[in-house]
């Protein structure tokens, strides 16, 4: 068993036919993802790939091809539409990798997803993979990852990757890997992502990746301390950054107390979580922390 991902996965690319949608495509495809049709305005009776049928609108991939995730490929200025198509044509699941949208859009989308009773992971994030199903949707390097006991949840995406590249030469595997993204605005946060987690059979301890800005770190400290059972390894990244500079990510900036890492270090290592010291030491501190079991 994976979270948001599975074997019943039949994903859809919006912007399939464009440079980046188009390349990390055929990875997700190479990876064993069911990927059922791809949407680019005016190009509809296309086929990507010689298999995956293109369509003009999202709700034709549904109604056609029976996809309910989508992959977003779409320009920033479009990136909002495109998820709001996908939710209204009965997505389940939507995944915006789209960097750059603004917030006033993600406001939007974000307030639209929850009343809509539907699932954005995203924007400006490297999307999901489960390794125990061989399910790929996003931009991740799918060969760095093994089937496994731990699940991976993360702010940044280049350090999930450096996280899975240190837990899979010693032997730690991965339920399903979550990049909620880094803007200041987004879908599924570190709460979502934690207690679903909680629930799953398939994971026995959880990697937290953070870093400085916001307040989403200190929420899943409060969540873990009431919430979880297993045991959580967390990385919190930024302990040298200067006050008011945005470093990386959108939301990666300090304004306030709240926003800095040594403030997030002491929430979640008052709720219990193994708190990792560098990016260097995530697979050791796992390891570590999966002994104590």
């Amino acid at each position: 068993m994976s979270i948001f991902v599975g074997k019943d996965t039949r994903l859809l690319v919006q912007g399939i036919t464009g440079r980046e949608g188009s390349y990390h495509t055929a990875r997700c495809i190479d990876y064993g993802t069911q990927v059922v049709a791809g949407v680019t305005p005016g190009k509809g009776g296309q086929l990507f790939a010689d298999k995956v049928p293109v369509y003009d609108t999202v709700k034709q991939g549904v109604d056609d091809a029976k996809a309910n995730t989508s992959l977003v490929f779409v320009p920033p200025v479009f990136a909002a539409e495109a998820i709001i198509e996908a939710i209204d044509a009965g997505i389940e699941t939507v995944i915006c990798i789209t960097e750059g949208m603004p917030v006033s859009d993600s406001i939007k989308v974000c307030e639209y997803v929850s009343r809509m009773g539907a699932r954005l992971i995203g924007p400006n994030c490297p999307g999901i993979i489960s390794p125990i199903d061989k399910v790929k949707a996003g931009i991740m390097p799918g060969h760095v990852y093994a089937p496994g006991r731990v699940g991976v949840v993360s702010r940044s995406g280049t350090l999930t990757y450096e996280a899975v590249g240190q837990l899979t030469p010693l032997g730690i595997g991965q339920s399903t890997c979550v990049g909620i993204g880094g803007d200041p605005v987004s879908g599924s946060d570190f709460v979502d992502v934690l207690g679903l987690f909680e629930k799953d059979d398939a994971t026995d301890a959880i990697v937290m990746i953070g870093e400085i800005g916001g307040t989403k770190e200190q929420e899943a400290a409060e969540f873990i301390e009431s919430n979880v059972s297993k045991p959580v390894i967390s990385l919190i990244v930024g302990q040298t950054a200067p006050p008011g500079r945005r470093m990386g990510h959108a939301g990666a900036i300090i304004t306030g107390t709240a926003a800095l890492a040594s403030s997030k270090v002491k929430s979640l290592a008052k709720a219990g979580a193994f708190i990792v010291p560098s990016p260097a030491d995530i697979g050791s501190t796992t390891k570590q922390a999966l002994e104590q079991l």
